[in-house]
């Protein structure tokens, strides 16, 4: 792509979305950076009944600065957030995140989401170097979502 698409062009794109059992946005970095794209185009999604999921890193709220999760509730049915990590080493270690704070943030933000979007579930890559997968599966049930481990190497 040599531009970010409009909500209008993604929204064209999709054609009719009851053609899709779900729609979900991931891929070509965080979807959450584009906030007010995203919401557009899942309110839409949504006034044609089809299911909206989101693919995120979960740093929207230190991202804008806010609790951003009440409007992401209003149109997401379900968020998939990649903690990565058991601890704030390993994620910056294998994350190099950007802004300071973001697995502290991360974490703040999966433990919100439940309170605004029904389907919630954290997510970690079983093979990457010091990530320990079950201590990921136990933050993920103290903080009341579901879990699923990611295997390095496959997409999906």
């Amino acid at each position: 792509m040599d531009q970010r698409p409009t909500a209008a062009e993604i929204i064209k794109s999709i054609g009719d979305p009851t053609d899709y059992p779900e729609i979900v946005f991931c891929g070509f970095g965080e979807p959450t950076i584009r906030l007010k794209v995203l919401l557009e185009v899942a309110k839409f999604i949504k006034s044609k009944g089809v299911q909206v999921r989101v693919n995120s890193d979960g740093l929207a709220n230190l991202v804008h600065k806010r609790n951003v999760l009440p409007e992401l509730g209003k149109y997401v049915d379900a968020i998939s957030v990649s903690m990565n990590a058991q601890n704030k080493e390993i994620y910056d270690r294998h994350c190099q995140p950007a802004l300071p704070h973001s697995y502290e943030s991360m974490l703040d933000f999966l433990k919100q989401a439940p309170h605004y979007i029904n389907d919630v579930t954290a997510t970690a890559l079983d093979g990457l170097e010091g990530v320990d997968i079950k201590a990921c599966e136990e933050l993920a049930i103290q903080y009341g979502v579901k879990f699923r481990k990611r295997m390095l190497g496959r997409v999906g």
